[in-house]
């Protein structure tokens, strides 16, 4: 075990309640999930939390509140990806559930996988973040109401169809501009984002989706952020078998930012076009060198962040 740690802590996190044990621990303490119970929580039990390291999970924004709180009182959180720890568990043949099984299971999961866990660190674009999300959410909406405005026989539902359009433009139009608002007030952000837009087939909204989604570019490595944008390729081979590498996993958002960046750069003539024009003239299939392109496009914006603001040593357990 660390020396730094001396126990791990497993927090299973509902929308009501919260479920913490202690690893090698029968024992478990329940709290509400409100900042009264989880202050509660955190002060009955800060000597231990504060020689631990604390394993949760993503649990569709329920988990919050408790993150936050704790990291902001000094301590060492570990935000495990859902799928990773569900396969840990099925290879221990488990399939119970229960709350407490459950944080058992993530308390086990940081211990046996501490060396390769990183620390949780505040978004420090969160706001950035939930507006670009809430207007992609509007900007799906739009896509919705247009498609119904032009499907046949709904025209005599025009004039509902063109309101509910004006609101959500009206509402698309006032988020972009508290973006774009946010980034001129925020010297840093500005530049990153001015940086980014250098690259071919990056404009504004594309530059703030990459760093709102990926507040970590300039700190990693080429795989590190192609595997986060999920336009890393994976192996599919077995024996004599020699299948397609595919691309997959990374976060949710950024595949289809990268999709339109990498569409505006295939049809240019700079680099990037050039680099695409490659690839379809060796024979690779348009999709496949399109991919190519999204994977240089997450490289070159991590690599240009990197130059201008080297990173900080890395945080590990």
């Amino acid at each position: 075990m660390s020396q730094e740690y001396t126990t791990f802590i497993g927090i299973d996190i509902g929308k009501f309640e919260c479920v913490a044990t202690l690893h090698g621990s029968k024992e478990t303490h329940t709290f509400a999930n409100t900042p009264e119970a989880i202050a509660s929580y955190v002060q009955a039990h800060r000597d231990i939390l504060s020689k631990s390291l604390v394993v949760l999970e993503t649990t569709g924004g329920y988990e919050k509140q408790l993150l936050l709180y704790l990291i902001h009182h000094g301590v060492r959180v570990h935000r495990a990806n859902t799928r990773k720890v569900k396969n840990f568990i099925r290879s221990y043949g488990t399939f119970a559930k229960t709350d407490a099984l459950d944080a058992a299971a993530l308390a086990l999961y940081g211990a046996e996988r501490y060396p390769k866990l990183s620390l949780y660190e505040e978004n420090p674009y969160e706001q950035l973040r939930l507006l670009q999300e809430r207007r992609q959410e509007l900007v799906c909406m739009r896509t919705q109401e247009k498609n119904r405005l032009q499907a046949p026989g709904n025209t005599w539902m025009r004039g509902s169809f063109e309101k509910v359009l004006q609101v959500l433009e009206a509402e698309i139009t006032a988020l972009e501009k508290e973006m774009q608002t946010m980034i001129q007030g925020d010297p840093v952000l500005k530049e990153k984002v001015t940086l980014l837009m250098t690259i071919d087939g990056v404009g504004v909204l594309t530059a703030q989706n990459l760093l709102a989604q990926i507040p970590e570019l300039g700190t990693l490595n080429k795989k590190q952020v192609a595997s986060l944008a999920g336009v890393a390729p994976h192996p599919n081979q077995s024996g004599t078998k020699k299948g397609y590498t595919r691309t997959r996993g990374g976060r949710r958002q950024m595949r289809p930012t990268l999709f339109i960046a990498a569409f505006t750069a295939a049809r240019s003539k700079a680099r990037l076009g050039q680099f695409y024009q490659r690839l379809v003239a060796a024979g690779k299939p348009k999709m496949v060198a399109l991919v190519a392109v999204m994977r240089k496009i997450i490289v070159i914006a991590n690599a240009r962040i990197k130059e201008a603001f080297p990173p900080l040593p890395e945080k590990t357990l």
